[in-house]
């Protein structure tokens, strides 16, 4: 798998931000994951020096690998460094041994400021005990793809039938995203009514195990595994559904749960990481116990059955607008280059 690691060159213009894409493999299993943290550098200093980049601020997410690469530009360039934690990196990583919590804490120690997705997560930072200063900002949406469209037109085009309840998920086929809960909680749906299709968005490692499951217990009608399809997408199948769920054993701050609440959609997930901070109200959806799956049947014919205000999920979507979040990231910007440039001119008077 592919991330992207950001080096900024910052005069608030869009045109002055460098993205370099480098190897990074998600969800580590072991410690030999230790190691990609120096070839990830390798990677991303070969690139600078052959591209001269020129910046003046890092801003680096998930605290490992990427984390680990700014801290040694940030030796290197006296640039200053962000870095954001996002979900397994503080919430998982740091207490799997004594020797990964020391590498993630000599990461953020090294930090001038640490922003992280949800409250929660910032709980398990302070785990781990750090004194670089912590804002909690939640991803946000792009309000100008995902918004509220009609949903037998959506349904229309992707050729869907209108006379069926369908669920959505949207996400990689790892088991930490809960599928298998969900597919065994459609069957128990569909035991009392016949009218539902889940639709189940991605790809992964996940898929061959997911669709024996599915084959195993007849829901070959009932539940639909469409693979990846193109970001752009997503906001017609969204519009297409009548409920949005997340089973997921693990999350920071799901951006597509955002996306779900921008289309009007109600949202069903589990009770883990941020999502309990996003769904506030029993009026923009509902929420469960991860690895039940009992529990989210009941509640996704709930949600099925329940007339939603779709104007007020819309409209609590938009406190998660990109653009908030960004303003938030640049005001932290601003104040950490200020600082930079008040030490270098200390720097030249003394």
């Amino acid at each position: 798998m592919h991330t992207k690691n950001v080096v900024f060159d910052m005069n608030n213009t869009p045109e002055n931000v460098i993205v370099i894409p480098s190897p990074l493999w998600y969800l580590p299993t072991n410690d030999g994951y230790l190691s990609l943290g120096y070839k990830h550098l390798r990677t991303v200093k070969r690139i600078i020096e052959k591209e001269k980049i020129q910046f003046d601020i890092i801003h680096s997410h998930f605290v490992w690998s990427a984390g680990f690469v700014g801290v040694q530009l940030k030796k290197n360039y006296s640039v200053p460094l962000v870095i954001t934690a996002h979900a397994y990196d503080v919430n998982d990583l740091p207490f799997r041994s004594k020797k990964w919590k020391n590498k993630i804490r000599e990461v953020l120690l090294e930090a001038d400021h640490v922003i992280t997705v949800c409250h929660k997560n910032e709980e398990y930072i302070n785990r781990i005990q750090i004194d670089s200063p912590i804002s909690v900002i939640p991803s946000g949406f792009r309000k100008e793809l995902f918004y509220q469209r009609d949903t037998d037109e959506s349904r229309f085009k992707l050729n869907l039938p209108l006379d069926k309840k369908i669920i959505l998920t949207v996400g990689s086929l790892d088991e930490i995203k809960g599928h298998k809960y969900l597919i065994d909680s459609i069957k128990e749906l569909v035991n009392c009514r016949k009218d539902v299709i889940c639709i189940i968005i991605g790809e992964g490692e996940s898929r061959k195990t997911l669709e024996s499951r599915i084959k195993l217990n007849g829901l070959d009608k009932h539940v639909i595994l469409k693979g990846f399809r193109p970001h752009r997408e997503i906001v017609v199948w969204i519009n297409a559904c009548d409920v949005f769920v997340l089973p997921s054993l693990s999350e920071g701050s799901p951006t597509v749960l955002f996306e779900s609440l921008a289309c009007g959609k109600p949202f069903v997930g589990s009770i883990v990481g941020g999502v309990p901070e996003y769904i506030t109200s029993n009026d923009y959806g509902i929420l469960v116990k991860p690895k039940n799956s009992n529990v989210l049947a009941t509640a996704l014919g709930e949600a099925l059955d329940k007339n939603w205000d779709t104007k007020l999920i819309v409209e609590h979507s938009k406190k998660y607008d990109w653009r908030n979040s960004c303003k938030q990231k640049i005001d932290i910007y601003d104040g950490l280059l200020f600082n930079n440039q008040l030490n270098d001119q200390y720097k030249v008077y003394n």
